[in-house]
């Protein structure tokens, strides 16, 4: 239906955005608002969940100022989220009873030493596919409860909800009638089941949650809910798609089928595999999710995060001033001597998948008189590389499946060296769209394909560049001996 519009909101952890696409899927504007980081003297990191209701609104009414297009054409929305961050608000006043915890904060680390302790981590993996961590909203939600004045007893009272910031969005846009999430959001709070496919009871009842309080699980293509965005619309919309923003980048990217795979490159890195309908426990240091449930359809996936890559080029720039942009990268990289051996590990608070060790200390490995400043630009480069190969070769490990192409996204994509050297390290191809919102993009494909207003194929629409394998194979398993050597001195 090429006179409709779908509207998508990207929700992340440092702002939100408004994309708006025309009925033959093409992005034609956007909006961006940021929201504050509320950082206490204990770096406990929150955020206003009213602050973000807002600006959802806003972005919106701006979004569609600036198209100028007839707002009765807006046939419905997406929503994608920043995941595991987490909060609880009274169902009677539709009121925050707390600002939310956000995913990076780490405060209910002692809920789940606790829960450790009473002997459930292993329940908790085998039932959830996540290792116990307070990334995960499951000790946020208890730590919530336990620290909120007046949470114990709205929740003994039936009238507290608990939820992420996509059933927390639901519930505002649609003025409190909807209480719900989907399933790539509810696989990834600790608490839900992904064999039974339903909230564990069990589980709930260890962190303190009644299964009964928390939101409505539906298919991450159905109907939400209706909303005009506070009046913003003159007419209500269904939200017809919901994902978690990397299930909405895999979505967006056509991941589709099993085996196929995308990396976002942002701050850190977000690798995820879809697995099919059947979950692939891991035995390689990566998890198990939901990717989605779509057309009735549920996906599997196995995901690894990686803490530092995009970082790395930000510390390059703005801690030891190396370099004075990151679009420097990619000259100095080629200016580097092509037989030098550096290799930098970039554990500044350890290292996380696959190889979860806190206690890893970074290191610059096989310095030279002949090291300069290019080779160590380039170490730090590479680095990322590395990294997603480790992850990558974990999850073909564990799915038995050989990793023939990867789907990447991200600001440092733009970065051709270091495309053409993820190429190389993986011996696989590495396409790169020409798009950057893929989370949004995906949201946004969810409900257009819902409502009827994309075709099915939409997905074909996207150009991508595409890097394929250049390296000698002898050269690339001397490059990754070395990194896995360096990683070893490390661990």
């Amino acid at each position: 239906m090429q006179d409709q519009y779908i509207i998508s909101i990207d929700q992340s952890t440092q702002g939100t955005k408004a994309l708006l696409f025309s009925g033959g899927g093409k992005l034609l504007e956007r909006s961006d608002l940021s929201h504050r980081q509320i950082v206490n003297e204990s770096g406990w990191v929150s955020h206003d969940p009213e602050e973000i209701y807002h600006n959802t609104v806003r972005v919106v009414q701006d979004l569609l100022e600036k198209a100028d297009i007839d707002r009765e054409k807006v046939a419905g929305v997406g929503i994608s989220n920043q995941r595991e961050t987490s909060l609880i608000w009274d169902s009677i006043t539709g009121k925050p009873a707390a600002d939310a915890i956000v995913w990076q904060c780490a405060r209910a680390q002692g809920v789940c030493e606790k829960v450790e302790k009473e002997g459930h981590g292993e329940l908790i993996c085998r039932s959830t596919g996540l290792k116990l961590s307070p990334y995960f909203p499951a000790s946020k939600f208890a730590w919530l409860l336990e620290n909120t004045v007046g949470a114990k007893e709205k929740a003994a009272d039936g009238r507290l909800c608990f939820g992420t910031v996509d059933t927390w969005l639901v519930y505002k846009l649609t003025n409190g009638k909807a209480y719900k999430t989907d399933y790539s959001n509810a696989s990834r709070t600790q608490l839900f089941n992904i064999h039974t496919l339903k909230w564990d009871e069990e589980i709930c009842s260890i962190f303190g949650i009644s299964s009964d309080s928390l939101a409505e699980v539906c298919d991450s293509d159905s109907c939400f809910g209706m909303t005009d965005f506070g009046g913003v619309l003159p007419h209500e919309v269904p939200i017809s798609g919901v994902l978690g923003d990397s299930h909405g980048a895999l979505f967006g990217q056509g991941c589709l089928e099993p085996g196929m795979m995308k990396t976002t490159y942002g701050t850190g890195s977000s690798i995820m595999m879809n697995t099919g309908e059947k979950p692939v426990m891991s035995t390689h240091g990566v998890v198990t999710s939901l990717a989605w449930k779509i057309n009735g359809k549920v996906n599997y996936v196995l995901e690894g995060n990686i803490n530092y890559t995009g970082a790395v080029i930000s510390w390059l720039k703005d801690e030891v001033q190396l370099i004075s942009s990151p679009g420097e990268t990619e000259g100095l990289c080629r200016e580097a001597e092509p037989d030098d051996e550096l290799y930098f590990i970039p554990a500044f608070t350890g290292l996380g998948a696959p190889y979860w060790n806190s206690c890893a200390k970074g290191m610059l490995s096989g310095i030279t008189r002949t090291t300069r400043r290019a080779e160590i630009v380039r170490a730090c480069t590479e680095c990322i590389a590395y990294q997603i190969m480790d992850i990558v070769q974990a999850m073909s490990q564990d799915a038995g499946l050989d990793a023939v192409q990867l789907r990447v996204d991200g600001g440092p994509t733009k970065n051709q060296y270091l495309m053409q050297f993820q190429s190389d390290v993986l011996d696989a191809e590495v396409l790169v769209p020409d798009a950057e919102e893929l989370s949004g993009i995906g949201a946004a494909y969810a409900a257009g394909i819902a409502l009827g207003v994309f075709a099915p194929d939409v997905f074909e629409q996207m150009k991508r560049e595409r890097y394929t394998p250049k390296m000698t194979a002898r050269r690339r398993e001397k490059k990754i001996t070395g990194w896995k050597e360096a990683v070893g001195k490390v661990l």
